[in-house]
């Protein structure tokens, strides 16, 4: 039953061009309060590299970015076809270009909501004390 009804639900939607409505939240709070994130250069890098029907600088009205509170956090909405996955990529993109990805990376907190966070390093001074 849950089968045949989600096929006809998709099946549907696709008929009509897909109008689908996805909600994303990227949460940089932690670099954020550490002063080394600047979510406005992030939320300007997404506008330039996001592709839209393999585009760059092609949003219009089905994507919008937008900074949410002043806690470092950014929310796209997307009314196209729109992956996680891809805003994932662009984050680590971002993150290599600003030289920040051997200290963050890019965690999936719940589906549609993902966190920058610093790596667990574990630092024994006495291993380092003696070299």
């Amino acid at each position: 039953m849950k089968a045949g009804a989600k096929g006809t639900g998709s099946a549907g939607s696709k008929g009509k061009g897909g109008k689908v409505t996805k909600k994303f939240i990227i949460n940089a709070s932690q670099p954020v309060s550490d002063k080394i994130f600047d979510v406005s250069a992030f939320e300007k890098f997404l506008n330039d590299k996001i592709k839209v029907d393999n585009r760059t600088g092609n949003l219009g009205d089905t994507i919008q970015i937008s900074q949410v509170g002043s806690e470092g956090k950014i929310e796209v909405v997307a009314h196209t076809q729109f992956s996680g996955r891809y805003l994932k990529y662009l984050t680590k993109k971002f993150l290599k270009k600003q030289q920040l990805r051997d200290w963050l990376r890019v965690v999936s907190t719940s589906q549609g909501v993902y966190e920058l966070r610093f790596f667990n390093v574990v630092n024994d001074e006495a291993d380092d004390d003696d070299e």
